[in-house]
């Protein structure tokens, strides 16, 4: 029969608009559907995202081959994004890692700057002096040492990219349906993917929902993620606080333990006008199976504790935002136990998975969705694609 489609996306988030922009030069048509933003998030009973916000980082310095990869490939292709769809998204403030001094391939910073050898990354090594005369505006262990990423590293904002995104996609011929995916259904011979009470058909589907995936019946079997809760502490700045951190850069900062690290993003103007720096880390309140516990979370403050152990720990790296007001905010992280994303087919050959964040996606958001592009035109993941790493895991 004759379908509406050749391939829906499913999910117009990070990863599901970046593959719907690359298959629109690869191919005819393809749909991307997903519902935007709510416009009042605490009364909205559908279906979230986690990049509805202004800032997260973006860097190459990792300590994973796959993850500085897929984040190198993304930033090689940020001008062109921008460029083309008349969007600004990408700030390079640099990014500052900073923590005990690491032994040789040990620990995150350790492997990291092996791996950045390898690499041939630029990246200066601050000894505690030079990092506390560098970088006023944190009071950190005098141990420490810093390691910054001053080039292709920053912060993009992911509304915005989002954006970039579905606008290049449309232009290059997919249609975009706001509208939220209900169903997907393998018939045999296509996929009808049900909208707002609307059925479409595709020849293939790519199921990028994120968090999402295993809700609404999208996948014919629901693939190994764990969905948790995380906090995000909001510190709201006034004059005197921009001067001592407005020219601060994405930063990392490491305890004596890898996981009780935490992320700081630079002050970042949000649609309410106001200026805020945001802090989060690795602390998890609770995992979620259903659909009504994940909107209950969206439409919450986030957790209490989490959000004041956050002030806590910002108040001892940051002094200077002592008196700021603070706001908190619930998010979303999808992890699976490769620890990779996941790119790669269901057991139906006709419906496809791109999910599997791990926290540290969204600035290799863009080259994830040109891996689910590939698996919905060539069917597979090469080597040079990491296809094995990728591979989807299910229940």
């Amino acid at each position: 029969m004759a379908v509406d489609f050749k391939v829906i996306v499913v999910g117009c988030g990070m990863m599901g608009a970046a593959a719907a922009r690359h298959l629109s030069g690869m191919i005819e048509g393809v749909a991307l559907i997903g519902p935007r933003e709510p416009a009042e998030r605490k009364s909205h009973h559908g279906v979230f995202a986690s990049h509805y916000d202004e800032a997260r980082i973006t860097r190459t310095f990792d300590d994973n081959l796959v993850w500085a990869t897929l984040a190198a490939r993304s930033l090689d292709r940020y001008a062109d994004i921008e460029e083309k769809s008349g969007i600004s998204f990408y700030t390079e403030a640099g990014c500052l890692f900073a923590g005990p001094s690491p032994r040789p391939g040990e620990g995150y910073i350790g492997r990291a700057l092996q791996l950045s050898e390898t690499l041939g990354l630029t990246v200066e090594t601050l000894e505690p002096s030079a990092l506390r005369e560098r970088f006023p505006q944190f009071s950190l262990d005098p141990s420490f040492k810093g390691y910054f990423e001053g080039r292709r590293a920053g912060h993009v904002n992911p509304r915005a990219l989002v954006k970039a995104q579905a606008k290049l996609a449309k232009q290059g011929g997919v249609a975009i349906i706001d509208a939220t995916v209900t169903a997907v259904r393998d018939t045999g011979s296509h996929v009808e993917v049900t909208a707002a009470g609307v059925i479409h058909t595709a020849e293939r589907v790519l199921v990028a929902a994120g968090g999402f995936s295993n809700f609404n019946q999208l996948l014919p079997a629901p693939v190994d993620i764990r969905v948790a809760a995380r906090t995000v502490a909001f510190f709201e700045l006034g004059e005197r606080e921009m001067a001592l951190f407005g020219k601060m850069p994405s930063s990392i900062v490491f305890g004596d333990r890898d996981e009780d690290h935490v992320y700081i993003l630079p002050p970042v103007r949000y649609p309410d006008g106001k200026t805020y720096l945001k802090l989060g880390g690795d602390t998890e309140a609770r995992v979620f199976d259903t659909l009504e516990d994940a909107g209950a979370w969206f439409r919450s403050d986030g957790d209490a504790a989490e959000r004041d152990l956050l002030v806590e720990t910002a108040l001892q790296l940051m002094p200077g935002l002592e008196g700021c007001p603070v706001t908190a905010a619930p998010c979303v992280a999808t992890f699976t136990p490769t620890s990779y994303p996941y790119a790669g087919y269901t057991d139906s050959p006709r419906i496809a998975v791109l999910t599997g964040g791990n926290f540290v996606a969204a600035k290799s958001s863009d080259e994830l969705g040109r891996l689910g592009a590939v698996v919905m035109t060539q069917g597979w993941l090469g080597e040079e694609d990491f296809g094995r790493e990728l591979t989807p895991v299910f229940r």
